[in-house]
């Protein structure tokens, strides 16, 4: 390559955080409207918007208003009356936010939200879990988690061709602080790809309209809410293969793959592996590389980038060729295990030679999570596949049980 084709190729980089990635991409996708409402690791979002808006003049109104329902509120209104809409919030502003959250998902308003993921209260806590991130998938929102800065950018930018062709609304979630607030490269392609990506003259059926006035979210016979319900449940089902389609789309267009619903890792001959999302998962590939170098054991990562919709197909096809594989979440479900871990199971039950499936919980709070510990869960898989260790209910990476005793003890 010569000095000048280089340059050339290196024009639209920039180095950033995963929060004006974010912002980057909002800006790219052309969103008319954007709700706003500050919360730690999230602000630096809109606060990179309104400095778009005011030093290169982007047509985006940025909507600030006094709480996160309120944010939610402004960017269903414009969804509503067909403007491409975003907003942004994380943990408890999530909470505040969640009575129209779910009357966004359930009015099938294709609205896109960044959660920038962090533990929510009590007690106060500013560290990254999941918890929040996931409680969507549960409200009628597809949900998916970019690993790097990178395919944030790219990740809101499929969201948008995600939403707009199911008419669901998306989050795209993103490790707080370890991706909010840390900077990389990213690649922006020239406006008119993503322009033809994602273009705004989409049919519009749920826009309302003073020509033909009907409403939205309103009353209905309860002989009807079933299948209202059983609709956004089919779209969703039915949108995995969809969220393959459009990464191999983008990938056509800009060289970059993610794998889809899941990117595969060292999977080919893989006997154990680890199932985990986010920025972990780089930790996660390391291990692999490592207790394969180490010990011998066959192992990979199965970095799941959507959850929801859920990745059976996929996921099942993945469980009929390894023995073991353990599921690390960064959030759990109180007295049963991780959620994820309680949904691989699930989605695996039917398999005739359903792999092993090991629940861990780790890194709540922001706890760190290394790349030993993953190697430890690797080892730990192998030992399972051959009758040495026992699987449990749930196993817990970095537990302190005398920190806390301590602490109380102190206070």
């Amino acid at each position: 390559m010569s000095i000048i084709e280089d340059k050339k190729s290196l024009s639209n980089v920039k180095v950033v955080t995963a929060n004006e990635a974010v912002a980057l991409a909002v800006k790219c996708a052309k969103v008319d409207v954007g709700g706003a409402y500050p919360i730690s690791p999230q602000t630096s979002i809109m606060e990179y918007l309104t400095k778009y808006i005011e030093t290169e003049n982007i047509p985006m109104e940025i909507v600030r208003v006094e709480s996160e329902h309120s944010a939610m509120a402004v960017a269903m209104g414009a969804a509503a009356v067909g403007a491409r809409a975003f907003t942004a919030t994380a943990s408890q502003g999530l909470l505040y936010m969640a009575e129209m959250v779910y009357w966004v998902g359930s009015s099938r308003l294709p609205v896109v939200m960044a959660i920038t993921s962090r533990a929510m209260g009590a007690p106060w806590i500013l560290g990254n879990e999941h918890t929040d991130v996931l409680l969507p998938r549960e409200w009628g929102w597809m949900v998916l988690f970019p690993e790097d800065n990178q395919e944030v950018f790219d990740t809101i930018i499929q969201a948008y061709k995600l939403a707009d062709t199911t008419l669901v609304p998306v989050v795209v979630g993103l490790d707080g602080f370890i991706l909010s607030h840390t900077t990389m490269p990213i690649s922006i392609p020239d406006q008119s790809i993503i322009d033809n990506f994602i273009p705004k003259n989409t049919p519009k059926p749920y826009a309302l309209n003073t020509e033909d006035p009907f409403t939205h979210g309103n009353a209905v016979h309860s002989n009807l809410y079933l299948e209202f319900r059983h609709n956004i449940f089919k779209t969703i089902e039915d949108s995995e293969d969809l969220v393959d389609e459009i990464d191999k789309e983008w990938s056509k267009l800009t060289g970059r793959s993610y794998g889809g619903v899941i990117e595969e890792f060292l999977l080919d001959d893989a006997e154990v592996a680890v199932l985990v999302m986010g920025a972990s998962s780089g930790d996660a590939k390391e291990a692999a590389k490592k207790v394969r170098e180490k010990y011998g054991i066959k192992a990979g990562v199965i970095r799941l980038r959507s959850i929801r919709p859920f990745p059976v197909k996929r996921l099942s096809k993945i469980a009929q060729k390894v023995k073991a594989i353990g599921v690390f979440d960064r959030n759990m479900s109180p007295g049963l295990g991780g959620m994820i871990a309680t949904e691989v199971k699930f989605a695996l039950y039917d398999l005739k030679n359903r792999p092993i499936v090991q629940s861990y919980i780790g890194g709540l709070g922001g706890k760190d999570v290394k790349i030993a510990d993953f190697e430890n869960i690797l080892v730990e898989l192998k030992e399972m596949v051959d009758g040495k260790r026992e699987v449990e209910k749930v196993k817990w990476v970095g537990l302190d049980l005398a920190a806390i005793e301590k602490f109380l003890e102190e206070v």
